[in-house]
């Protein structure tokens, strides 16, 4: 029993006593996991619920709605937004568990609340889907890779991704934050692709907006709580 007790705790010496860039990075590596299942629900449920009311009325299911239109073949156009969005949230993921471990706790805390209240804010203003992101020509691509370029670069720099990298630096856990915003971003888009305009003109686009900022800014002066140690 003995000897399975010092088995154990001899690798959580050697993490404690290890230092320099090689500790950074197994710390790092600790982020990109989930430390229970509890964590895991928690990160998954709500980077799904915030996504998926975020991407309501934003540009880029604006943009599903353009190539559904244009393209009428909703198969190809679904898994080109499903594999857009996962390497850009991978992406997005990466970074924010990345900064997850750089930064230090108090920091990040107040970094955290700063983005998701402005996050909240911004979910408030109406997105526009401008001429150049919505002239989209297949060319030789196909509709799959024509998708899949056009929505990922319609991403980049969006608040789907930006949250993305915000859930990822608060909850620690790539896999389950990236799992719940790529869900949340098939939810908004998949009805909007096979429905099209039906879809979008009935929504209570202006509600939708509202209960996503109050759940954003929730996340934020939850993290304004964690910073000032009240929890």
């Amino acid at each position: 029993m003995a000897d399975a007790a010092s088995g154990l705790a001899r690798p959580m010496t050697r993490m404690r006593a290890a230092s320099g860039p090689g500790a950074r990075w197994v710390v790092a590596r600790s982020h990109l996991g989930p430390r229970n299942i509890i964590d895991v629900e928690q990160a998954f449920l709500i980077s799904t619920g915030a996504v998926a009311l975020a991407e309501i009325g934003d540009k880029t299911q604006l943009l599903s709605l353009v190539l559904a239109a244009r393209y009428r073949k909703p198969v190809p156009i679904m898994l080109g937004v499903l594999a857009a969005t996962l390497a850009n949230h991978a992406g997005a993921g990466a970074i924010g568990a990345w900064l997850g471990a750089l930064i230090t706790p108090t920091v990040m805390q107040w970094a955290l609340a700063v983005s998701f209240i402005v996050m909240g804010i911004w979910v408030l203003i109406p997105d526009k889907l401008d001429e150049r992101e919505a002239n989209v020509t297949r060319g030789h691509l196909g509709v799959f890779w024509a998708t899949v370029l056009t929505f990922f670069l319609a991403e980049m720099g969006d608040k789907t991704q930006i949250a993305t990298v915000a859930l990822a630096a608060r909850f620690h856990d790539f896999f389950g934050v990236v799992a719940g915003t790529t869900l949340g971003m098939m939810l908004a888009n998949v009805p909007a692709i096979l429905l099209g305009e039906r879809f979008a003109h009935r929504l209570p686009t202006r509600a939708v907006h509202v209960v996503a900022a109050l759940l954003f800014i929730a996340l934020g002066v939850l993290a304004i709580f964690r910073g000032t140690g009240g929890a």
